[in-house]
């Protein structure tokens, strides 16, 4: 029986009430439902440990090798439901993920870091090149530094050859895991807007994990808001930046203020959006 399914046609990516267990008995993710519209940037927020990678691991297929399990529910890519497929086939089919912490390949160089990323594709070393030639269009920095041994490049190097190794498979979407973390200021704003400018020129979706709230919202179309493994809150990007209690509890804001950690009350004393 055919796992296509009749599904949207604007929609790239459907999760729908999914539940993820480790080791058979830890219950991580609790029915999380989420979309990614076709050439949508969509940011899926939340602190540390709230379930935002475990979900990107989830749709990319990534959970086996810690052993993980989607238990319940249904991960639905470009109209086929992908649950059962291998990471290198969902790659081949269009959808990859760069993984929190960068993971390039130290040993190698920067450039030999971006063709590893082609080695799903089969048509050719012409088209590779063309590829790679567009990579560099965007990342001047690994232009630069394309003999330089990855190890020895800077964070937002890194991050940078990541995102560009992702490229190499044609991806029509990338899951993109905290790519804010560890970097400076301006090298994030730099990265983010090298991600707005692959969304609307090559037509790439992304789904973005993030805990930088402020920066994700600012690039993001719609957010979805997780604690504890379920999705508390979700909404557009502008009412999500309006939204008090995301002023409050994710941006340290409240009424145009700013405030200091201990002075932003916890969510588990204060549950609003929850009743």
């Amino acid at each position: 029986m055919s796992d296509a399914i009749e599904t949207n046609e604007d929609i790239i990516l459907s999760v729908n009430n999914i539940e993820v267990i480790y080791d058979h008995v830890i219950l991580v993710l609790k029915g999380v439902s989420l979309s990614v519209p076709r050439g949508g940037i969509v940011a899926l927020l939340g602190a540390n440990g709230a379930g935002k990678t475990t979900t990107l691991k989830a749709v990319s297929n990534l959970l086996q090798a810690e052993r993980g399990d989607v238990t319940k529910g249904s991960i639905v890519f470009e109209g086929e439901r992908v649950e059962a497929m291998s990471p290198a086939d969902l790659v081949k089919r269009g959808c990859i993920q760069v993984m929190e912490g960068r993971h390039c390949f130290g040993h190698l160089s920067i450039e030999e870091n971006l063709l590893t990323g082609a080695f799903t594709r089969r048509d050719g070393g012409a088209a590779i090149k063309r590829d790679m030639e567009m990579v560099y269009n965007y990342f001047p920095r690994l232009r630069q530094r394309y003999k330089s041994q990855a190890g020895y490049t800077s964070g937002g190097e890194q991050q940078m050859c990541a995102i560009g190794r992702a490229l190499m498979s044609r991806p029509k979407m990338i899951l993109l895991d905290e790519p804010s973390m560890g970097l400076a200021p301006q090298v994030v704003e730099e990265i983010f807007e090298i991600v707005k400018d692959l969304n609307a020129k090559e037509g790439v979706s992304f789904l973005l994990a993030e805990q930088n709230t402020n920066m994700a919202l600012k690039y993001a179309t719609y957010g979805y808001i997780m604690e504890t493994g379920r999705i508390v809150m979700d909404g557009d990007a502008k009412s999500l930046r309006e939204n008090e209690d995301v002023k409050e509890f994710y941006l340290g804001v409240s009424e145009g203020e700013r405030k200091s950690f201990r002075d932003v009350k916890s969510y588990k004393r204060r549950k609003r959006w929850l009743a």
